[in-house]
């Protein structure tokens, strides 16, 4: 048996326990010195800003400077084929950052950087490098690609003021042409085609090469054909918008330069090989391009006699 007594102190020992439990347990979620957390400083806070902008300036400053390097220094010096070096160099620079900021900037900034700060700082400079490389490298500061086919090419059969246009334009690497059984492709064959370039497309060099069994033969361009027939190249190649001189050959209009070259006459039975190489003198080194396309002309299977 136990009396009143003892069992009313029994049970305010263990109210007096809980509420102790309680107590440290509210103390342990409770953010500020006992989670490890220190006071906030202003002093300490602001010193920190300030080293922090600083060194996001001078990362920025150092990454704008190794770009002009790269493109006024390094680059008219390499080759193309050696370009590789213009983008591992740069980049390789992000391990001089700590040491640029132990010599540019004071002690007092530099004891409060981190392994964080060299981690933001490594960012930064590379994202800076590639946007000025972008901006330095391309019109009008820079021009390091040479001139494109404007859309699509295509044969024409000229016989007499008669215009046969090439069944299909050429958006891949070869046109096939069919003709009767031992004809040969007659009259006289052009290959039309517009260059586009973001820059000085008329400055452009066009050297056109003609393999076939007869050998090889370097050709031309002919401005008069196309002067001459712009209103018939229209007409079979398709505009595609009001203006008279757009086409799907030359899609930006008086921006893209026309080319005809005469491939020759009376082509033979078998593959043509059409190389043209496109070069010019660009910011800061020459820039050279190779199509290379296909004429196949082939013989139309002989009609089945019905059963």
């Amino acid at each position: 048996m136990v009396d009143l007594n003892t069992a009313m102190a029994a049970a305010s020992v263990d109210r007096q326990k809980r509420a102790a439990d309680e107590g440290k347990e509210r103390m342990k979620r409770r953010s500020g010195r006992d989670l490890g957390i220190e006071a906030f400083d202003p002093v300490k806070h602001v010193a920190k800003e300030k080293a922090e902008t600083a060194s996001m300036w001078l990362v920025i400053t150092f990454s704008v400077v190794i770009s002009l390097l790269m493109r006024y220094v390094l680059m008219p010096r390499t080759t193309v084929e050696k370009s590789d070096i213009l983008y591992l160099a740069p980049l390789a620079a992000i391990f001089l950052i700590p040491q640029v900021h132990r010599m540019v900037l004071p002690s007092s900034f530099n004891e409060l950087y981190t392994k964080g700060t060299w981690f933001k700082a490594g960012f930064l400079h590379t994202f800076t490098f590639l946007a000025m490389a972008f901006l330095l490298v391309n019109p009008p500061l820079g021009d390091i690609v040479a001139p494109q086919l404007a859309d699509k090419w295509v044969l024409v059969q000229n016989e007499g003021d008669e215009f046969n246009f090439s069944k299909g334009i050429g958006d891949t690497g070869a046109l096939t042409w069919e003709v009767e059984q031992g004809a040969k492709l007659t009259g006289d064959i052009w290959l039309l085609f517009g260059l586009a370039d973001n820059v000085n497309v008329e400055g452009a060099s066009i050297s056109v090469t003609l393999s076939n069994n007869a050998g090889d033969i370097e050709l031309e361009s002919d401005d008069n054909f196309w002067v001459n027939n712009s209103e018939v190249i229209a007409e079979n190649t398709g505009n595609i918008s009001n203006t008279e001189r757009s086409s799907k050959l030359m899609p930006h209009g008086d921006l893209d330069q026309a080319f005809a070259i005469l491939l020759g006459s009376d082509l033979s039975i078998g593959e043509h090989n059409i190389i043209v190489t496109i070069s010019e003198q660009g910011d800061p080194w020459e820039n050279s391009r190779v199509y290379e396309w296909k004429l196949r002309v082939v013989e139309l299977l002989p009609e089945t006699p019905e059963s």
